[in-house]
């Protein structure tokens, strides 16, 4: 259908206007030049974006020109593209971990200019040198050797699985928008909310922290095993405490070298940065060195022989010669071994049986890779602890009797070794993926750089731990691979034998090497423990959160190094290795559910531009997470999730609220839409009945709640667990009133949270405030999440004249309540009520049960004693029995129904018989109806003097009218409007007036009660004093609440029915039903 325009120019609608208008139009545009930079054109202040800074814009230049004239009001506030892309561009990230990375909680934040690093050295080579570490040199050998090279191809595969999973899920993370420095905690965090991300976060701190522990532990098993024993301090005394003395080895050196390194760390962490390259090389020097020693021993192998005694391998620290005795000169002599073995050098000696029966043999610890060992080596090989490491295929002739091995200089077992703890061992050495990510902040191209360089990573480091596995099974001797520590081998170390050109290239590579990591790890951790404080998110580690002027961790940096001496003193690198096998397997779990649950939801913000990413392989990564921390060790496992859950709960309760627009909010907005979906829209079965209750508060002229104990109510009544929506109405319009609708909002919201009182805030503005309650009333609440429930204050200052409308408002809502089908809690004398921290040691809740209203009256008490404050008060139950009724059968059936209801009350039932209306009920009657009709005179001629200054009003504005508009008035107003007001007419008048109201007030003190009035204020006096005389002592009493009459006029003797009812009573609940049942005796 085509729609016609009337195009106006904008010069012309100026001309309509007059010169001064025009002016004083331009005149006030320009006083309100700095209030609209803060406003928008409807009053709501705009939010700031980190991006723009509104105050810098030339206005001169935005309103350059006619072509953008249309979009003024909007460019007073927001910005025009160019400006905003052009600030877009120019946005830098932040350096890592120095300054806080949340664009909106520093706005006056500087940006930094580092040097940007490329996919290469900016996150495969970091990532290279975090995974390749302390297990690929000491403990990969013998984990082919035990488990065999199939299980052990197992073991490495699931680890590198696991890995490269997660790395597709960072990836995705790490590509949908900005991830400033902060790394793996800001994606968590931002992702899945701040109770997550604090406890991921702090899991992973200790991981890190852990692992720096690891390296150290490392450092000293290659410093005082390979390359200087002698340096040892504590010396094995007897055979068998060789074990104990290298563990307090490791303490005292481990210490010193912690604390070394922390001062290393203090001083100067460009220093560690800048030898980070070198102890990569290091690394790959080491790799180069295997790769090369593997290929020599296919034509060339090297010469270490092991000496084998049956099948029994020796240790050839304690002798030279492997062999029994020796023959020079025709003479035959024994050798060191023999003399290990017997009670004497001679050859008629007594010897061990074992060693008796058995010969010598040497044979080639690497015999090469063309050698076929690798068949050998395929099973695996587990062991109990201090068992003797064997070499199967070997001829053995055993003892007559087992003799104590105890001793000899045989090749023993540290450790009991089972698949299980071999995968906890080994899954650090595929740590440290998380290493560019955590350098987001200094790449050139994060988004690009961190998918590829990682996952290529990953893919290199595989491939090396893989190909590793089947060369060592392949090339070396099983027993060699099973000697831990390489004794068989003149303590060299395993790997370092395979090596070319030398075995030293090994050990001074993976000495410096380790030492590398664990200063990495004592510089990232106290970096990612600042992020996490100064965060704000848990509060008893936001001292951390302070250093040196430069933003140094210094305070984080020496928690660090106390966490990591607990590793230390643990002092066993196979101790340590799951503990943060633990905590980095939970990381990575978390970055799978985040990109997983991201993924699900569909949320608009979620483009990342890495797209090889799926749902089922998040949820695949994390499952397999999941699995690896209960097959390395199932109670670690369960600790660290302990330890995860116990951060979370502190952060929920005691955190700072944050909104990151995260995960998890956006999965409860899913997960609420579908229960709001499937709840139905109508009333609940009676067993699932709770109250949903609305809270209508009243607010002073500061828009603070008069009544703070109404929302203490109303949390004291929350053990039904229902919905609570706290309302409030403001009179006026609301593009008047918004402001202060947002101050009372804040008002509400800040009392909800001191009251501890767990709901939703609405405020309405409205013209009329009836009708505002009645909106309220009418659409609270959300599909099937609606209020069933209206609880209010009762008006104590209805008789005052000058609030005249409160009673009539309180009226019609009881009227609204019933026709909405609603219960209603009318709470008197509320600032009686106590608050939350009061406690009532004794006394009782009295339910007057007058009527039936679905037990609404028997519900409500039990819900408050579930409330510490009326926990010790006792439920009693008054029942009335009229003159026909059998007071005693009554009780007995009342006391039934409490038992069929699983409630406990004391029963009791009252007998209030009929008997004739006092004269103080007359009289009281009287005195009301008087009342209501005086009151009804004065508004009647309160009326009539504002509708006699109307007409005067209307008569002077006629008067001032051009003569065509005064004749159109004359001909449009009726007659009596346009009489000509004299004195006398006046006077006359008043007198009239007068004369009326005092023929009224004389009819007033000749009237006489209605007697349906009568009746009604019997009942209330008669029953007031029942009620007063067995409750006036009670914590709380609640009744039944009389309707409203039918007929509106008597509305003002309502409340006077009201007020007598519950006279001389402290704390009164007024009690009136939906209309249906809400408590039930069936199950």
């Amino acid at each position: 259908m085509p729609t016609s325009f009337t195009v106006v120019p904008v010069e012309a609608q100026g001309e309509e206007r007059g010169p001064a208008e025009r002016d004083g139009q331009r005149q006030e545009e320009e006083e309100d030049d700095n209030e609209r930079d803060r406003v928008s054109g409807d009053g709501a202040a705009r939010e700031s974006s980190p991006f723009i800074n509104n105050a810098e814009m030339d206005r001169a230049n935005i309103y350059e020109g006619k072509n953008m004239a249309l979009f003024e009001e909007e460019m007073d506030s927001n910005p025009m593209v160019s400006s905003l892309l052009n600030k877009l561009a120019n946005y830098t990230n932040l350096t890592q971990g120095v300054v806080e990375h949340e664009a909106d909680e520093d706005s006056k934040r500087k940006e930094v200019k580092v040097p940007r690093m490329g996919t290469f050295i900016g996150v495969y080579l970091p990532c290279l040198q975090n995974i390749l570490g302390v297990i690929l040199f000491l403990r990969l050998t013998w984990i082919v050797g035990t488990a065999g090279v199939l299980e052990s191809f197992i073991i490495v595969f699931m680890c590198c699985a696991c890995t490269m999973l997660t790395a597709i899920s960072m990836s995705a993370i790490a590509t949908n928008g900005v991830v400033p420095a902060g790394g793996s905690y800001y994606m968590i965090s931002r992702s899945l909310g701040p109770e997550f991300g604090g406890a991921v976060g702090l899991c992973f701190y200790l991981g890190t922290t852990f692992a720096g522990a690891m390296y150290i532990l490392g450092t000293i098993e290659i410093l005082l095993t390979y390359i200087s024993p002698s340096a040892a301090i504590f010396k094995a005394e007897e055979a068998g405490d060789e074990t104990e003395a290298m563990l307090n080895n490791m303490r005292v050196y481990g210490t010193c070298i912690i604390i070394l390194m922390a001062i290393v760390v203090f001083v100067g962490v460009k220093y560690v940065n800048k030898l980070a390259l070198v102890f990569l090389a290091c690394v790959i020097l080491s790799i180069i060195a295997i790769y090369a020693g593997v290929i020599k021993t296919a034509f060339d192998p090297p010469d270490f022989p092991i000496c084998l005694l049956g099948n029994r391998t020796l240790s050839k620290r304690s002798f030279d010669v492997c062999a029994k005795f020796t023959e020079s000169n025709n003479e035959t002599k024994t050798t060191t071994l023999w003399s290990l073995f017997c009670d004497s050098s001679l050859l008629n000696a007594t010897c061990d049986d074992y060693f008796s029966l058995n010969n010598v043999t040497e044979i080639q610890g690497i015999p090469g890779i063309m050698s076929g060992v690798l068949t050998d080596n395929l099973w695996s090989t587990y062991s109990e602890k201090g068992s003797i490491v064997e070499k199967k295929a070997q001829p053995s002739v055993a003892g007559s009797e087992e003799t104590k091995t105890g001793g000899f200089p045989y090749v023993f077992t540290d450790i009991m070794t089972y698949f299980t703890m071999l995968v906890g061992i080994y899954f650090p050495s595929v740590t440290g993926i998380m290493a560019g990510s955590n350098r987001s902040g200094d790449l050139k191209d994060a988004q690009k750089s961190i998918p590829t360089g990682t996952i290529l990573a990953i893919s290199t480091t595989s491939f090396i731990y893989l190909s590793c596995i089947v060369l060592f099974g392949a090339c070396i001797e099983g027993v060699i691979l099973r000697d831990k520590f390489g004794e068989a081998v003149n303590g060299n170390l395993v790997v370092g034998t395979l090596a070319w050109p030398s075995p030293w290239v090994i050990v001074i590579g993976s000495f410096f090497s380790t030492c590398g990591a664990g200063l990495q790890s004592l510089t990232g951790a106290p970096r990612l423990l600042q992020a996490i404080a100064r965060d704000g998110i848990v509060p008893f580690i936001q001292v951390f959160g302070h250093g040196k002027a430069n933003g140094e961790p210094t305070w984080a940096l020496l928690l660090t190094a106390g966490i990591c001496e607990i590793g230390i003193l643990i002092a066993s690198l196979d101790s340590v290795a799951p503990i943060l096998s633990m905590f980095f397997l939970m990381c990575y779990m978390f970055v799978n559910l985040a990109c997983a649950v991201q993924t699900l939801l569909r949320t608009p913000n979620w483009r990342p531009r890495f797209k090889y990413y799926h749902w089922t392989l998040s949820f695949l990564g994390m499952s397999l997470c999941l699995a690896l921390m209960f097959i390395c060790s199932w109670y670690y496992a369960l600790i660290a999730m302990l330890i995860a859950g116990c951060i979370y709960k502190y952060i929920e309760y005691r955190g700072a609220e944050k909104e990151w627009g995260d995960g998890i909010r956006g999965l409860s907005l899913n997960a609420a839409r579908y229960a709001l979906l499937r709840v139905e829209d109508g009333p609940p079965h009676t067993k699932n009945w709770r109250p949903q209750l609305l809270v209508l508060l009243n607010l002073d002229g500061e828009q603070l709640v008069k009544h703070p104990r109404l929302l203490s109510f109303t949390s004291q009544l929350k053990a039904g667990k229902g919905l609570t929506i706290v309302g409030s109405v403001l009179q006026g319009i609301y593009l008047d009133k918004c402001t202060e609708a947002q101050k009372a909002e804040e008002s509400i919201k800040a009392l909800m949270g001191v009251e501890k009182t767990k709901g939703f805030c609405q405020i309405v503005v409205s013209p009329n405030f009836r009708d505002g309650i009645s909106y309220l009333i009418q659409s609270a609440g959300l599909g099937g999440m609606k209020h069933n429930t209206v609880l209010m204050a009762w008006p104590q200052s209805w008789k005052q004249t000058e609030n005249r409308f409160s009673w009539k408002n309180f009226v019609d809502t009881v009227r609204e309540t019933t026709a909405a089908q609603q219960a209603l809690l009318v709470a008197k004398n509320i600032d009686l009520f106590p608050t939350n921290q009061e406690r009532f040691t004794e006394g009782n809740i009295d339910v007057w049960w007058i009527v039936h209203d679905g037990g609404m009256l028997m519900l409500l008490p039990f819900l408050l004693r579930q409330h510490k404050v009326w926990r010790k008060c006792k439920m009693r139950i008054f029942t009335v029995a009229q003159m026909d009724d059998n007071s005693i059968q009554m009780k007995k059936d009342l006391q039934m129904f409490l038992y069929h209801l699983r409630l406990n009350a004391e029963v009791e039932v009252v007998e209030m018989f009929e008997n004739d209306i006092s004269a103080f009920t007359y009289e009281k009657t009287l005195m009301m109806e008087q009342r209501s009709q005086m009151l009804k005179q004065m508004q009647l001629s309160k009326n009539e003097r504002e509708r006699e200054a109307q007409l005067i009003h209307d008569r002077n504005t006629a008067s001032h009218s051009a003569p065509a508009v005064k004749a159109s008035v004359a001909a449009a107003v009726p007659e009596k409007v346009q009489m000509t007001w004299t004195k006398e007419k006046f006077v006359a008048e008043k007198h009239k007036n007068k004369d009326s109201n005092a023929s009224g007030f004389k009819d007033i003190f000749n009237m006489k009660p209605n007697q349906s009035n009568v009746r009604r204020m019997h009942t209330a006096v008669k029953l007031n004093g029942v009620v007063l005389n067995k409750s006036q002592h009670a914590q709380l009493v609640l009744l039944n609440m009389p309707g409203p009459p039918k007929n509106r006029k008597g509305d003002e003797n309502y409340m006077e029915f009201l007020e007598v009812l519950t006279e001389g009573l402290d704390r009164v609940l007024l009690v009136r039903g939906s209309g249906r049942e809400v408590i039930t005796i069936y199950s």
